[in-house]
């Protein structure tokens, strides 16, 4: 494994300035990137929502998820590759979403990404390059600059799209999340295998 080295914040201005220069890479090259990842980190308000907070009348925060996101997770943990959610606000319901989904890496009320991103590798002993990360706002441009394959959504702010390796065709809260897991699968060989075992989903 190579060493985890992280950009200065010189060396990270030039990144963000050829990542916005050379956004459109070509198929194959998003495909070895999603072949190597091992790991898929998600912000959650605006990627597995749509945005939206909604409160009842006691003040309770609702989050509304996607069926086929959630899906999509689960087949992604089946051939391996593990789920980790680091947002910036705390919610039961996404505590419970993630109990649902078997997803361990949870961290909430985190602002600093890439200081939750730098424990999570370190306690996984993985590479940047063998981790993805789904974000859509100001707070994660730092943390989609770090890491192996880069993915927001198609209504993310434009400053992250900027800089991503690939945007999605639908929008947070909205089956996002779940063409981010299909490129994975279909990038490591193992769609059609999902596909034969169906039944043990």
């Amino acid at each position: 494994m190579t060493d985890k080295k992280y950009p200065s914040d010189c060396e990270l201005t030039q990144f963000l300035r050829e990542r916005a220069e050379s956004r459109k890479e070509s198929a194959n090259a998003l495909l070895k990137r999603a072949g190597r990842v091992k790991l898929l980190l998600l912000d959650v308000d605006g990627i597995l929502t749509d945005g939206s907070i909604p409160y009842t009348a006691t003040g309770e925060e609702i989050k509304t998820f996607n069926s086929r996101d959630g899906f999509g997770l689960n087949i992604l943990q089946k051939i391996g590759v593990q789920i980790g959610l680091i947002t910036a606000r705390k919610s039961q319901a996404l505590t419970r979403r993630a109990k649902d989904l078997r997803i361990v890496h949870l961290y909430q009320g985190a602002r600093n990404k890439v200081a939750v991103f730098r424990e999570i590798i370190g306690k996984l002993n993985l590479d940047p390059a063998e981790t993805a990360f789904m974000g859509d706002d100001w707070l994660d441009i730092p943390l989609l600059a770090r890491v192996g394959l880069a993915a927001t959504v198609a209504d993310a702010v434009p400053e992250a799209k900027e800089i991503v390796h690939y945007v999605t065709k639908q929008s947070g809260g909205r089956g996002g999340v779940r063409e981010v897991c299909d490129l994975i699968i279909k990038a490591q060989g193992k769609r059609e295998w999902l596909l034969n075992h169906v039944e043990e989903l």
